[in-house]
């Protein structure tokens, strides 16, 4: 099989990358494709295996990125959202299937509309498949499945970070710093008594327990993708409420609201002299060049991705508490971001292997089996543990 990672020296792709490479078959191929070749190659230099080669690719040239994809059976995108229907289109002209990280809700509306293409070509493609969206959307799918009937789905996400840096920098970052500004400054959705509203950008903070060693975080409402499909996907069996909310740590919090209110999150061109630019586009490309914290001690980061679901089974009201724990990896030196690099490697697998079929454009909640996912996370050092309630008392 051939596997094609694209953005594969970026931070979330190298992790794809590396999950691919360790549960890879001996005769498969895995392409690093990215637009800097140099890193990209070096990347590959480092695995020291005639498997994994490396390509330069400018996804804004649809024929180039074909000759990219073509022979592999998926393509697995892990660059910003806003690049998604370059690469689909891509996928569906070189005939492979297609995962990507999400779509920042309004993104991932307009890839569903591929859907009909998709079934044409008789090729997947599924949106979403990180740690959120992703794992929360395939959580929903699992407490959902338990119920008669189905009420509210809450998405939550929070996480700590206790390892000892030395010459951190100004804002660390672990992936994109355009889609926080987005997350930051852009209307979250909700979905609340049946239909879809917009609340204001880092609103509904209120705190949450989650297991140790996260505790009580305060998670904020934000733009993201699971809005875009749950509502729809579990719309027959009743649901009423679905929310999505993020926790981040507060002294990065106050850093990113500063440079979005000093504007920095505008994507309406500027003129520098002869130079027009976004100056989100600017900030971002600033923020990334930063060079990144040295580790001085172990690693010790943990994140909890984490699904409520309300509804009724035997017509008695219950809560589950669906928590999907990461620490990390250690022989592969990875933290808490594996739990958004190793999951569309994992469903790209799947995929492969015939454990997942079909054709279409589809959420994760829609067409990957829970069991099997899961039993794959687990054995990537994750943890699920679920807790079950009476009534629906639980503040989300």
């Amino acid at each position: 099989m051939k596997y094609v990672v694209i953005g594969g020296a970026g931070a979330m792709g190298r992790i794809a990358m590396r999950d691919l490479f360790e549960f890879a078959e001996s005769d498969d191929e895995i392409v690093i494709a990215d637009y800097n070749f140099e890193k990209a190659e070096a990347l590959a230099r480092g695995y020291a295996d005639q498997r994994i080669t490396a390509r330069q690719v400018d996804v804004l040239s649809i024929d180039e990125t074909i000759e990219v994809l073509r022979g592999a059976v998926v393509v697995l995108n892990c660059l910003q959202h806003n690049l998604n229907l370059h690469v689909m289109e891509a996928a569906l002209r070189a005939g492979c299937h297609y995962i990507d990280l999400g779509g920042l809700f309004h993104f991932t509306l307009k890839q569903l509309r591929l859907d009909e293409r998709f079934r044409t070509a008789g090729r997947l493609a599924i949106l979403g498949m990180g740690a959120a969206p992703g794992i929360t959307n395939v959580l929903a799918r699992m407490g959902a499945d338990q119920l008669d009937a189905l009420r509210e789905i809450h998405c939550r996400v929070a996480g700590v970070d206790r390892t000892r840096y030395k010459d951190r920098p100004a804002l660390p970052i672990s992936y994109s710093l355009r889609t926080i500004m987005e997350e930051f400054s852009l209307e979250p959705a909700v979905f609340t008594k049946g239909r879809l509203v917009f609340v204001p950008p880092m609103s509904g903070q209120t705190p949450m327990r989650f297991p140790p060693p996260v505790g009580v975080q305060r998670p904020m409402y934000t733009i993201h993708s699971e809005l875009a499909t749950l509502p729809h996907s579990f719309g027959a069996k009743g649901v009423r409420e679905v929310s999505f909310k993020i926790a981040f740590d507060a002294a990065f919090l106050e850093k990113v609201k500063f440079l979005r209110d000093l504007g920095l999150a505008s994507q309406e061109p500027v003129s520098v002299g002869e130079v027009k630019m976004a100056p989100i586009d600017l900030v971002n490309k600033v923020a990334m060049r930063q060079k990144p914290a040295r580790q001085t001690g172990p690693l010790k980061q943990y994140e909890v991705v984490r699904t409520i679901v309300k509804g009724t089974k035997r017509k008695k009201k219950v809560t589950l508490i669906l928590d999907c724990h990461s620490a990390g990896h250690r022989k592969w030196a990875l933290g808490s971001d594996i739990n958004t690099g190793s999951p569309p490697a994992i469903v790209a697998r799947m995929i492969s292997a015939g454990e997942i079929k079909g054709a279409g454009v589809f959420a994760p909640e829609q067409i990957v089996p829970p069991g099997p996912f899961f039993a794959q996370l687990k054995k990537r050092g994750f943890s699920l543990r679920t807790t079950c309630k009476a009534g629906w008392g639980m503040k989300t």
